[in-house]
């Protein structure tokens, strides 16, 4: 029995998780789902976006499935990153026939550091009309990430893949921060030899994404760099609504949709489950129900050729009605 902490949060996050929930329930595995609140109408009410015992019940269970935040996304899910320690924000970048990519035959995975940098959030008006904010490296945050990523690249050789880790920095110009992530980068992959190893400066890498995205397996980078290059990086395999994520760290994990909270269309029926049941299945590899994981995979695929799918991606379905064609086929 695997205890879920589900969090709907704001928007469309009450449409698209529980159409994820039901996938999840027709899977046969033992769930048991404690639903949490959290984000902008709990604080309305409250004046707390993330209350104590939506914090308690992430930290008592097997794993988190959080839906979306609005406007106190830094208040809930970045703290909850935060108080979890989840240090590991794994985007996947996949392009899945019957869905309009820009290219096809991409399958890579963005490791973002999670828990420094820009997103420190130390800002401060050191004069009037003069702001700095400071951008926090350490050898031991750099470290973890780049041992994760590796072991990323070292399970995916086992299915396939190329086995190669491509580091994204700016060390030309950030000489002391990103110098430091990408000294520690290669003294780490001196621990795995049978990896090929790359360096991209990120505003070429952002390049690399769109012109030759194939040619990737696993890519590294820091934290706000990660933010940019993974949106960006989606947009090649049909955007937001295609783009599932994981948080990990040592104890805990909790699983997003990159998306947010889509206010115009909340309520309408018309979000696109699609991310979130791509996040369900990260979870469900999360937690060793491999098997499981590939069926649902499976059925979405199968969805999603047969354009059975919500009015962004082509199709005429509800989100719930997307969730069952789904669920029906696990």
């Amino acid at each position: 029995m695997h205890k879920i902490c589900v969090i709907e949060g704001d928007g469309i996050g009450k449409e698209v998780v529980p159409a994820a929930v039901e996938v999840l329930k027709a899977t046969g595995v033992e769930f048991e789902f404690n639903h949490a609140l959290a984000g902008d109408e709990v604080f309305e009410k409250t004046g707390v976006a993330l209350p104590e015992e939506t914090i308690a019940a992430a930290k008592a269970a097997d794993a988190i499935l959080f839906g979306a935040a609005g406007e106190t996304a830094a208040d809930v899910i970045v703290k909850l990153r935060k108080i979890l320690d989840t240090y590991a924000n794994i985007r996947p970048v996949k392009s899945y026939n019957g869905i309009n990519c820009l290219k096809t035959g991409i399958d890579y995975i963005i490791v973002r550091e999670n828990t420094e940098g820009l997103y420190k959030g130390i800002e401060a008006e050191i004069a009037g009309g003069v702001t700095v904010a400071t951008r926090v490296i350490t050898k031991d945050a750099s470290e973890r990430i780049f041992k994760h990523a590796f072991e990323l690249a070292k399970d995916r050789k086992k299915q396939g893949t190329a086995g190669k880790v491509t580091c994204a920095h700016k060390a030309n110009v950030l000489k002391i921060t990103d110098g430091l992530f990408k000294k520690t980068f290669y003294e780490v992959s001196n621990d795995y030899n049978d990896i090929q190893t790359e360096d991209f400066y990120v505003d070429a890498m952002n390049m690399f994404i769109i012109s030759r995205p194939e040619t990737f397996d696993i890519v590294v980078t820091s934290n706000l760099f990660g933010d940019i290059l993974s949106d960006g990086a989606v947009g090649m395999v049909g955007g937001l609504g295609m783009a599932p994520s994981g948080n990990v760290g040592d104890k805990y994990g909790l699983f997003e949709p990159i998306h947010g909270s889509a206010p115009d269309i909340a309520g309408k029926g018309l979000a696109n489950p699609t991310a979130t049941i791509l996040t369900a299945v990260m979870m469900l590899r999360y937690l060793k129900e491999n098997e499981a994981a590939e069926r649902v995979e499976k059925a979405l695929e199968e969805v999603l050729s047969l354009g059975l799918t919500t009015p962004d991606l082509g199709g005429t379905l509800s989100t719930s009605e997307m969730g069952q064609e789904v669920a029906k086929r696990v």
